[in-house]
């Protein structure tokens, strides 16, 4: 079987560090589904309007030729103990396909991409390519007596402050944008087994800002976050 991907994300993540590690953990998340011809049909999207979540079935197109592993370290166990690839949502898969549950914001139907349809809630990077979209069905798919493994506590936030200077620098970003780069830094995009030096500067991609940040504790200090187009 062969797969042709039928659309890229456009993203406010421009790279995979400080992407939240699963969808809906960002509610400010947003981005954009362009479908690529001949998918690029209104026909094709007739009435999926009327569901508020798709699922995604996506590509890890950034680590693809990096092979698969059977086991891997998963973040929520401290990166120190290994579990079987099928545990997990590791990048490193066989087939290197990602399932992600998105919201959906709207279908833009006019201009020379149309439909497009805009997203919510996402964690996927921006050129991800999408292999297939499924409405989600929360009759048959929400299951409140699921267990979840080694995955059950709450994921821990950090408090998020920002200096004068990434104040001035986020101020042209709209309210959700800003919001957003919180949320991601605030769920600690740092390896679990990475450096825990204070003093070290972080950047990540997010909105089109080069955001610098630091954390030390439980505080994650954002310092500067110039634009990348300037």
């Amino acid at each position: 079987m062969t797969l042709d991907p039928i659309g890229t994300v456009r993203s406010c993540f421009g790279g995979k560090f400080a992407v939240p590690r699963q969808p809906g953990l960002c509610p400010s998340a947003f981005g954009e589904l362009v479908l690529h011809p001949p998918f690029r049909s209104p026909e094709a999207v007739r009435g999926l309007d009327g569901f508020s979540h798709l699922w995604l079935i996506f590509g890890f197109h950034e680590t693809a030729g990096q092979g698969w592993k059977p086991t891997v370290r998963p973040p929520r166990l401290g990166g120190n103990t290994r579990i079987g690839v099928f545990a997990s949502r590791s990048t490193f898969r066989p087939n290197h396909l990602g399932l992600s549950l998105v919201r959906l914001e709207g279908i833009e139907s006019s201009g020379p991409e149309h439909p497009v349809l805009k997203l919510g809630g996402l964690d996927l990077i921006d050129g991800t390519p999408v292999y297939d979209i499924k409405p989600y069905l929360p009759y048959a798919e929400a299951l409140p007596g699921a267990t979840a493994g080694f995955a059950t506590d709450p994921i821990p936030r950090l408090t998020v402050e920002l200096t004068d200077k990434a104040a001035a620098d986020l101020a042209p970003l709209s309210a959700r944008a800003r919001t957003l780069i919180r949320e991601a830094l605030a769920l600690d995009p740092r390896p679990p087994a990475g450096s825990t030096d204070p003093h070290r500067i972080y950047g990540a991609h997010l909105c089109g800002h080069n955001v610098r940040f630091t954390i030390s504790d439980s505080v994650c200090t954002i310092i500067e976050a110039p634009n990348l187009d300037s």
